[in-house]
């Protein structure tokens, strides 16, 4: 049996966006649905709940530590940047009912990406939410971020994926250089409709806003677009949605000609 979810990561109210210029909603609440159907006594065996969570984004901007800081309130300044991908499962409790997050983190830099395509796009099929993340202190970086997006969504449903462009060390920016960037960043998010946030998770500042925001919309968007495809009321009868299968966690090797 699994722990009971941490007394912190209880969700009883749709957080805020970090800007109403740039966020995917500027509701106050989760949707009335939503919010009915979580109320209906629910029984002891249900399963839990997962929405898959890709990461990407330059080499060395922080996507590591941006979750370290919230998985496990931990901030290493002496990490260093290597290749691979990463796996983090948060377990949340949204409206009452059990929710997680299983957070991949991937780790190259776009120079070697070409290498790591073809693995990419098997950890980057049926995501529920794309994070791009950009360094604050870093115009290359927020330029990048168009590409790695383009790259996740070549293996999702445009139509049914939340998008996130979050900049990182916000600590490291000066006023002025942090005003300029954020101006081009928050053009970027409208236009590719992406939700926007600026943290630092050397401070921690907004890191936790930011995946408490993050775990609300999916959770909301899981449990409509369920009840749109049942016809059911009841969050009873779409909790026990499918897990994301032993093949997503742990994508089986092929041969490839390109990799």
């Amino acid at each position: 049996m699994l722990p009971p979810v941490k007394k912190d990561r209880i969700i009883t109210q749709l957080p805020k966006c970090f800007s109403p210029n740039a966020a995917l909603h500027t509701k106050e609440g989760f949707h009335p649905q939503v919010k009915a159907a979580c109320q209906v006594p629910k029984a002891d065996t249900l399963n839990f709940n997962i929405a898959k969570v890709i990461v990407v984004g330059d080499v060395a901007v922080g996507k590591t530590c941006l979750i370290s800081r919230f998985c496990r309130a931990a901030f290493d300044k002496n990490y260093k940047a290597t290749i691979g991908v990463d796996f983090e499962m948060e377990r949340f409790e949204v409206l009452g009912v059990p929710f997680s997050l299983q957070l991949i983190c991937f780790r190259w830099d776009t120079a070697g990406q070409e290498r790591f395509k073809c693995i990419a796009s098997t950890y980057y099929r049926g995501a529920q939410a794309i994070i791009v993340v950009f360094d604050l202190s870093s115009v290359g970086s927020l330029a990048h971020a168009r590409q790695w997006l383009e790259d996740a969504m070549k293996e999702n449903d445009p139509s049914s994926v939340l998008l996130f462009l979050v900049g990182t060390k916000k600590d490291l920016s000066s006023p002025d250089q942090l005003a300029r960037i954020e101006r081009e960043a928050i053009r970027l998010s409208e236009e590719i409709k992406a939700e926007y946030w600026a943290v630092s998770a050397k401070s921690g500042e907004g890191v936790r806003d930011f995946f408490f925001r993050v775990a609300s919309l999916t959770f909301e968007a899981k449990v409509l677009s369920e009840l749109e495809k049942s016809g059911s009321r009841h969050v009873g009868d779409i909790i026990r949605i499918t897990d994301i299968t032993e093949a997503d966690r742990t994508p089986t090797k092929r041969k490839s000609n390109c990799c």
